[in-house]
């Protein structure tokens, strides 16, 4: 295991605030187990701009949407395109709410006309986001990169603390994987040198988390093999045995990416193996 360990990142403080010249944090009031400190909401601006980005409303909460809105339209500012990470509640619920109050129309991946794809290049107020397609925490994961400074806002697909669940069936390893792999490409590249994550504080050393985050998935897939050698027979089981370092609140998510990495082992065994492979048995749809 590299030296970096997110677990460091437990004692930071994390609330609403200004986290870089061009990004500013509305922390939403759902903190949670799967949440961290709460959803991240990002409002980006180009200094001097009078347009912003929103990144993610958020659940459907008011007083976090007026509180987002009061970030987005100071000195004169408006909003003028939202954007979402991904479809799951905590980060898109509000969606349409806020569609509603900002006025602003609010992009995806495969929902429309105007749907998102890898390499888009969006500016706003001048502020330029570069959409990455990153599937793998869920099918529709998407991050952007705010060239000016090297930022990559990731939603879920990295952590400011701990590391994220692949949401199994909807979300697979191998896309994961092959995401966390781009963004590491990136980092070396020097193209993103920070992360501002879906939940949890900003990560200023990017390089340092992908590696972090690479090593971990390789030593899950190491400790779930283990488990299944040792005779685990359900997901349910194959946590109990590799997940004794999670607290027991995070096991019915950890359930999620053990059937997710189940899924990933069986398909690379030799089809002669998988009827009788203790690894098909437990990746099925029944199990």
């Amino acid at each position: 295991m590299t030296a970096y360990d997110l677990s460091t990142q437990a004692g930071r403080g994390w609330s609403s605030g200004p986290v870089t010249e061009r990004a500013y944090c509305v922390l939403a009031g759902n903190p949670g187990v799967m949440t961290l400190d709460g959803t991240n909401t990002w409002v980006l601006r180009e200094p001097g701009a009078h347009e912003c980005v929103v990144v993610d409303p958020g659940p459907l909460h008011e007083e976090h949407l007026q509180r987002v809105m009061a970030a987005a339209t100071r000195e004169g500012g408006r909003v003028g395109l939202t954007l979402l990470t991904h479809d799951h509640a905590d980060h898109a619920e509000a969606a349409a709410r806020f569609a509603e109050l900002s006025g602003a129309p609010v992009r995806r991946l495969g929902r429309a006309h105007d749907d998102l794809g890898d390499g888009d290049r969006l500016v706003v107020g001048d502020l330029e986001l570069l959409v990455v397609t990153t599937p793998g925490h869920t099918s529709d994961s998407l991050s952007f990169l705010m060239t000016a400074e090297n930022a990559l806002l990731t939603g879920d697909t990295v952590l400011g603390r701990g590391t994220t669940v692949v949401a199994w069936p909807d979300g697979r390893l191998e896309d994961y994987l092959h995401s966390l792999g781009r963004i590491e490409h990136l980092t070396l590249a020097g193209t993103v040198t920070r992360i501002l994550p879906g939940h949890g504080p900003d990560l200023p050393d990017a390089a340092a988390v992908l590696r972090f985050y690479l090593e971990h998935r390789a030593e899950r897939l190491d400790q779930v093999r283990a488990a299944v050698a040792a005779g685990a027979r359900t997901p349910r089981q194959v946590v109990e045995i590799a997940y004794t370092d999670a607290p027991r609140a995070n096991w019915a998510a950890a359930e999620l990416s053990v059937r997710a990495q189940l899924d990933y082992l069986h398909a690379r065994l030799p089809r002669t193996d998988r009827p009788g492979d203790a690894t098909a048995s437990l990746s099925g749809p029944g199990a």
